[in-house]
């Protein structure tokens, strides 16, 4: 048993990859974006629990950002189902479900609820 303060599993094996296409909300910085895969990072700490890698989120301009899974909240609609494409209910009922077996309750926001603070870009 581990007790790493970053909030990993202690392993991989009971990881489940956010699809492509699943909306996204930064939970810091309050962005929101389209998951567009993965991408392997060499070095760093802050990866996905599989410890190898980053999701990349296509935001706004067709811009990707590298984001580790413990910095993103999954977007969700009324009906408490995770919002991906232009998946059947049945799909989006189903991954819902396994995603919400593997993370936090606290994770899962509204995509109509507006973020608690605004990214304020400074140059």
């Amino acid at each position: 048993m581990t007790t790493a303060s970053n909030n990993r599993p202690a392993s991989a094996e009971h990881w489940v990859r956010i699809p492509n296409g699943t909306r996204v909300r930064h939970r810091s910085e309050a962005y929101e974006g389209i998951i567009d895969g993965l991408t392997e990072i060499v070095s760093g700490s802050e990866r996905n629990p599989d410890g190898k890698t980053q999701y990349r989120v296509k935001v706004e301009g067709g811009t990707r950002l590298l984001v580790p899974e413990q910095y993103l909240n999954v977007l969700i609609d009324t009906n408490q189902l995770v919002l991906i494409g232009r998946e059947s209910e049945l799909y989006r009922r189903s991954l819902t479900d396994r995603l919400r077996a593997v993370l936090p309750e606290d994770r899962f926001v509204a995509a109509t609820e507006k973020a608690p603070a605004s990214r304020v870009k400074s140059r």
